[in-house]
Formats: C-alpha cells, sequence, structure tokens
C-alpha cells in the first residue's frame, strides 16, 4: 500500500518523518510517499482532500473535518512556541494603533492568523504571504508589521528587528493552555485499522528520532533552508516535545479550546458540524 504523506521542510516536521519516509523503521508494509510544501499550501490541499495524510494548522484542520480525523501523534503544541508580531522598530502595542497597521502573516488558514486575531480582533488591514519572506517584507517597508513562525523567532533579532508581543505567551495568559500550532490528520476515507497502524508508526519514527538526538540527519539538512545546525536544533527543541508523541489530556483540551476560539470567528456554516475531531 502506499500513502502519500505531506510535511513541510522545516527541521521539526523532517525530523520526526525522516525514519518513516526513509526506510529507518519498518513500516509494515506501507510506502509512505513523502509530499513537501509549505504549511500553507498544505492547509489549502487540505481543504481539497488531496492527501491522505498531511501535516496543516489547526484552523485549516478545523475546516476540513469531513475530510480528514487528527492523529493523537506528530502534533505541535507547547508552551513559548507561539508566532511573533514584530515591526521594524519598537513601538507601544496600543490595540488602536496596530489596528492601522499593514500587517503581513503567514497564511489565513494558519495558527498565526487566529492567535493574531485573539490579540487584536479589529485589526483588518491583513494581508498573507509566504512565512520566509515576511522579515524582509518588513525591513523594506512593505509591511509595517509581521507575524512570524518557524526559525525567524531565532533570526529576526540578527536582523535589527523588534519583537512587539509573543501572541502564543498571549494565548497561555489569557487560556491557562499550551498553544496548538499544528497537526498530523489522515483521511477519514482511509480503514480505521490502517489509520491506527499510520498513527503508531508515525509515533515510532519520531522515537527513533528523539534515540539519535542531537544528531541532525542528512534529510533534516537537505530541507533546512541553509539554516545552521544550531538553529535546527533550536527550531526541533522548541516545536518537537511529549505532545508531539502523544497529545495526552492536556493536548487535547488545548486543541478544544482553540476549536471554540475558532467557531466564535468562523462563518455560521461551519458551526454545523458535529464530526469528532480526533482519529480515537
Amino acid at each position: 500500500m502506499k500513502l502519500q504523506i505531506g510535511f513541510s521542510p522545516c527541521p521539526n516536521d523532517t525530523f520526526i518523518f525522516d525514519a518513516l519516509v526513509n526506510g529507518k523503521i519498518d513500516t509494515k508494509g506501507i510506502e509512505f510517499i513523502p509530499v513537501l510544501e509549505d504549511v500553507e499550501t498544505l492547509n489549502q490541499w487540505a481543504l481539497e482532500g488531496r492527501l491522505d495524510i498531511t501535516k496543516l494548522s489547526f484552523p485549516a484542520f478545523f475546516r476540513s473535518l469531513d475530510h480528514y480525523a487528527l492523529m493523537d501523534s506528530g502534533s505541535a503544541l507547547g508552551n513559548g512556541v507561539g508566532p511573533l508580531l514584530i515591526a521594524a522598530r519598537e513601538m507601544k502595542t496600543d490595540p488602536a494603533e496596530i489596528n492601522e497597521k499593514k500587517i503581513l502573516l503567514p497564511g489565513i488558514n494558519t495558527t498565526a492568523h487566529l492567535l493574531f486575531n485573539f490579540a487584536f480582533p479589529d485589526a483588518k488591514n491583513k494581508y498573507f504571504g509566504i512565512f520566509s519572506g515576511i522579515e524582509e517584507a518588513v525591513l523594506n517597508g512593505e509591511a509595517d508589521l509581521g507575524v512570524i513562525i518557524h526559525e525567524n523567532r531565532f533570526t529576526y533579532q540578527d536582523k535589527g528587528l523588534h519583537k512587539l508581543m509573543d501572541l502564543g505567551e498571549y494565548w497561555e495568559n489569557k487560556m491557562q493552555s499550551p498553544i496548538p500550532l499544528g497537526g498530523i490528520a489522515i483521511k477519514r476515507s482511509i480503514q480505521k485499522d490502517i489509520a491506527n497502524l499510520v498513527e503508531k508508526l508515525i509515533r515510532q519514527s519520531l522515537e527513533f528520532a528523539f534515540a539519535n538526538f542531537p544528531l541532525i540527519t542528512g534529510y533534516v539538512k537537505e530541507h533546512s533552508q541553509s539554516m545552521s545546525e544550531e538553529v535546527m536544533r533550536k527550531h526541533i527543541d522548541l516545536y518537537v516535545n511529549q505532545h508531539s508523541v502523544s497529545l495526552g489530556e492536556s493536548g487535547r483540551k488545548a486543541i478544544y479550546r482553540l476549536y471554540q476560539e475558532y467557531l466564535k470567528n468562523s462563518e455560521p456554516a461551519e458551526n454545523l458540524t458535529k464530526t469528532a475531531l480526533f482519529l480515537n
């Protein structure tokens, strides 16, 4: 059996799936075909139900519940892992002032967008682009403010940019909950026993990676967009944790809380879903 699996080229994803897609663990006869794309492309494809298994942001997952169920392994949740609101100069985070700024975000279906809306619900002058170009857009004045994710958390200060707010920290303080950033979902049309096996194999792939960490494999380096090994390790340390091995009760509660926040801002038709979020 062949299954397509989509994930990003970021170190946290390649770290998790390296063993799964490169034959480093026994995949019980399943051949996983990797499709590496930026997260917003994967989000859009999820809405179309294109891939068998996919990494996706939680708002995109909430919009694609008819197609996908969330698996227990492979997600990115945690504390201190949220997106950052940045600017080219220091300024106050007065909502009235922020609301007037031109703000670049990494995708309409990203958790970063949902968390920004949570902090600044009246900001309307937003537009969207690839996450890796946000720092440059703020530096050259194309955007007044930017919301950064992934490895840009480790590089913005080196470029002279300033953090105005940690949007994840804001969520944590208000909700007393970890931040759900992204998950791994599988098509509901796939047989339940196969889906459960895939979930188990993803966990084994991650456990294999943890057993060899801090080794950075060639597969991770190949897709790391020229970042240093130090930044790769920081990236993995930040985004891959025990919640990635298994959501656990606290992880599931955090996702339900984010889902409730999502429903507050969704179209009325999207509130009608009765579909369970999780595979099991």
